[in-house]
């Protein structure tokens, strides 16, 4: 009997090059110095507690929700900044232009570190930051992690005795329960919108097109300028951080999406330590086998990640996992990793998304007609900080 060899023609392999590079899904609409307190070494795997509930703040069962709405305002609000922005482009004919933006974030410590999204600071050439009343406070970005949509920026010369808005727990959350937003919309200095949580585990993207996993959808009116600021329970802890809105006209229509918090308290520590989020990457081209079925090529396998390009010194490259040939033989197949399928390139990112640099993982490989377990010890790319993703590419 006759071996079947899935090759590819000289313009099949340069088709499926361009291919790899530029694959892409519909993105969700979006109108979009280390403190003192932090300790020296790695704080990748740090955790932070769920903060106590604030003074100020009744138990909620003991006075009416209006009340309650009342105290969590009056006692969150002062640690809700008011970010602004500043950046200068350049136009077609040469001439900068000066451009101008505002968003919100919640200060997280007394060293005046304040957590927002990285779309309210991508960019910016200037920070600055009210904390009410008229006093602005200059201000530079600590970290940016596009990834999960947030960063850290910090005032200079904070004031004694900053308000922090304490952390809750993001994994203890029910829809239907009480929610409260404070922000900046429009550039209205410190609004309070009340809501409910309206689901959960939503999918949403980052601005770099990569998933973020679990965000908290509410109805709370979330608009331009509350980017970046928190999404509170009742006891005044931050369960999530505002981030985007589905909405064809720009405005709020009562789908609004937080990141949650326990993902911050995630990424908080290596934005501190490092600028940017440490993950591990497999140093390869990975376009969807389906993907590429749909389009007319023939393919040995009818789902999985087809290994087009591997990064030279990468994670892949080191494990020995095969890219296209130049006589246009077809690279190897990632079925799954860890005993988990592979259909898609978010696949892989959300399972990487829990390991850890130095982690092995395990791939079932379909290579010529045989399947086999390749073991990948995970290393990182020299840096991922504010560097557009294409998709495909892990």
């Amino acid at each position: 009997m006759n071996k079947v060899v899935y090759q590819l023609s000289a313009r099949q392999l340069l088709l499926l090059a361009i291919a790899s590079a530029l694959i892409a899904i519909g993105a969700t609409a979006l109108v979009f110095n280390i403190g003192k307190i932090w300790p020296n070494g790695d704080l990748s795997n740090t955790a932070f507690a769920e903060g106590p509930v604030p003074s100020g703040i009744s138990d909620p069962s003991a006075v009416t929700d209006e009340q309650n709405s009342i105290e969590v305002y009056k006692t969150i609000s002062p640690g809700v900044a008011f970010i602004s922005t500043t950046s200068y482009v350049q136009d077609m004919w040469g001439d900068t232009e000066e451009g101008k933006g505002n968003g919100s974030g919640s200060v997280i410590d007394t060293e005046g570190h304040i957590l927002t999204n990285n779309h309210v600071v991508e960019g910016a050439t200037k920070l600055t930051v009210k904390l009410g009343g008229e006093k602005v406070y200059p201000a530079s970005v600590v970290g940016r992690d596009p990834d999960t949509d947030l960063a850290i920026i910090k005032i200079d010369n904070p004031p004694a005795g900053i308000p922090v808005v304490p952390l809750g727990d993001s994994d203890k959350l029910s829809v239907g329960q009480k929610v409260l937003a404070i922000g900046n919309p429009f550039g209205l200095d410190r609004t309070l919108t009340t809501g409910v949580i309206s689901g959960l585990e939503r999918p949403i993207r980052g601005t770099n097109n990569k998933p973020i996993d679990a965000a908290i959808q509410t109805d709370a009116s979330i608009n331009p300028g509350n980017s970046g600021g928190p999404l509170l329970d009742k006891f005044g802890r931050m369960i999530g951080i505002n981030s985007q809105i589905l909405s064809r006209g720009g405005g709020s229509v009562g789908v609004g999406f937080a990141i949650p918090v326990n993902l911050a308290k995630r990424v908080i520590p290596q934005l501190l330590q490092y600028g940017e989020v440490r993950r591990p990457k497999l140093g390869a081209t990975v376009p969807s086998v389906s993907d590429l079925v749909e389009r007319g090529y023939r393919m040995p396998v009818q789902q999985g990640l087809l290994v087009t390009q591997v990064q030279p010194g990468g994670s892949a490259d080191r494990a020995g996992l095969k890219g296209l040939t130049s006589d246009g033989a077809l690279g190897d197949i990632l079925l799954s990793a860890d005993g988990q399928k592979l259909s898609d390139i978010d696949d892989l990112y959300r399972l990487l998304d829990k390991k850890n640099i130095g982690d092995t993982v395990n791939f079932e490989v379909y290579r010529a007609g045989k399947t086999m377990t390749v073991p990948v010890k995970m290393t990182s790319s020299p840096t991922n900080s504010g560097t557009p993703v294409r998709r495909g590419v892990q």
